[in-house]
């Protein structure tokens, strides 16, 4: 096929998805993109920043997963591919404090997303991946069900709720201890539950593509970093929109102390929501924090006040000089000091894009997901499950994800796309979560 045909489909194709998005999404305003001090430099990064440690070093004899192809058209609306700050036209300035690298605010309701920055910048999720492990864990497992934990599960770098070898733990309980306590030692006993972390990874990577979250990559059941990790801003809010529809998970969302068993010699104890916001924010739904020396801070919260449900995502954000949960507040509160029909400046999809090109690239995703997206280690070298050192790399695929990300990235609309992106400092910081 001659490029003068491939860009005549594409046109063609285009036209068609403009047509589909305009009768299936919100109407969208005319987006007002604020230009930040480097303008001329900005970009909308294809992968995350390098790691600084050794977390997605792949094993010997392995290589890395390349990134995953940028789509066509925005997920979300023209206006999600831009790299810059997008407000309703006529909205207020925002607030001050921001540190977050990329975020988004969106009604939990319709999906229209009221203000962005870089939304579809790709970065590490951390702990906030978690929303989308307990998607899985809660369309796939029974609640009921008992997990007996082993030493691999305890071994799990990272923050740990308390799973022992020999210890007896419903799903719900497992889900609880994700959540409160962002437990990795619960996502590794969930994954063994669903099959393994291989199966887990595979029903994560065809989850995020059926919901159109083409960012998305995990690489990990708990958000630890390893290499090939990716999603972004617009994807986690797409995970928790579908995840507080789930009445289980929003009660243990809001859960502040739960009964944590013991096991061997070893009592009970009580767990406690790691989610501030939930005593310092009016009208909080739930929330999700995340940490770790790559991803840095990661956000996530959902309030409701008047009748309106709003949800932020913030990522890649600094704690200081204004801490993570006062940063998420002042934009929740920007968001509901908006009128309720301000237009949007984009759109919270409910489903992946009817796009061929879409299809094509969820197909990449999953052709990179169960042993080839262990290819790693984990932040201090400890594997998150016994995996065989050796793992098969799927050399076809990495060749045609690189060829797609290069084909479709130089066709994206608004805001320049690099594999780079700016370093960030290094304080002493809480664990890795």
């Amino acid at each position: 096929m001659t490029h003068r045909r491939a860009a005549a489909l594409l046109g063609i194709l285009a036209a068609a998805l403009c047509v589909l998005l305009g009768t299936a999404a919100p109407a969208l305003a005319a987006p007002n993109p604020v230009p930040v001090a480097d303008d001329a430099g900005c970009r909308v990064p294809i992968a995350p920043p390098p790691p600084i440690d050794a977390s997605e070093k792949p094993l010997p004899g392995t290589t890395a997963p390349p990134p995953l192809p940028v789509p066509a058209h925005p997920v979300g609306g023209p206006a999600m591919g831009n790299c810059g700050i997008l407000l309703p036209a006529g909205a207020p300035p925002l607030p001050a404090g921001e540190t977050s690298a990329s975020w988004l605010l969106a009604d939990l309701d319709t999906g229209a997303v009221l203000a962005a920055h870089n939304p579809h910048a790709r970065e590490r999720p951390a702990s906030l991946l978690k929303v989308l492990t307990s998607l899985v864990v809660l369309h796939s497992l029974n609640l009921d069900t008992v997990v007996e934990g082993t030493q691999e599960d305890a071994n799990v770098p990272g923050s740990r709720v308390g799973v022992g070898a020999g210890g007896q733990y419903s799903v719900r309980l497992l889900l609880t201890g994700l959540l409160l306590n962002s437990g990795n030692d619960a996502a590794n006993a969930l994954a063994r539950q669903l099959g393994g972390v291989p199966a887990m990874l595979g029903t994560m990577s065809q989850t995020a593509a059926s919901m159109g979250a083409l960012d998305t990559r995990p690489t990990s059941p708990s958000g630890l970093d390893a290499p090939g990790m990716s999603t972004s801003a617009y994807d986690l809010a797409l995970f928790y929109r579908a995840a507080v529809r789930d009445p289980t998970f929003v009660a243990i969302s809001r859960t502040r102390l739960a009964d944590w068993p013991g096991h061997g010699d070893l009592p009970g104890f009580k767990i406690s929501n790691d989610n501030r916001m939930l005593t310092s924010y009016p009208g909080i739904i739930g929330g999700k924090t995340g940490f770790t020396d790559d991803a840095r801070h990661t956000r996530v919260a959902a309030a409701e006040r008047n009748g309106r449900r709003l949800v932020v995502v913030l990522m890649r954000g600094e704690t200081h000089p204004v801490p993570m949960d006062t940063q998420a507040a002042r934009l929740l509160d920007y968001g509901f000091a908006l009128p309720a029909d301000t237009p949007a400046v984009g759109n919270l999809v409910d489903q992946a894009p009817g796009d061929p090109g879409a299809e094509a690239e969820a197909q990449t995703a999953r052709g990179w997901t169960g042993e080839a997206l262990l290819a790693g280690s984990t932040p201090d070298g400890q594997p998150a499950e016994n995996i065989p050192a050796s793992l098969a790399v799927i050399g076809g695929g990495a060749l045609l994800g690189g060829l797609l990300s290069v084909l479709v990235a130089r066709r994206r609309p608004r805001g320049r796309h690099t594999a780079a992106n700016i370093a960030r400092p290094g304080p002493t910081e809480p664990p890795k979560r």
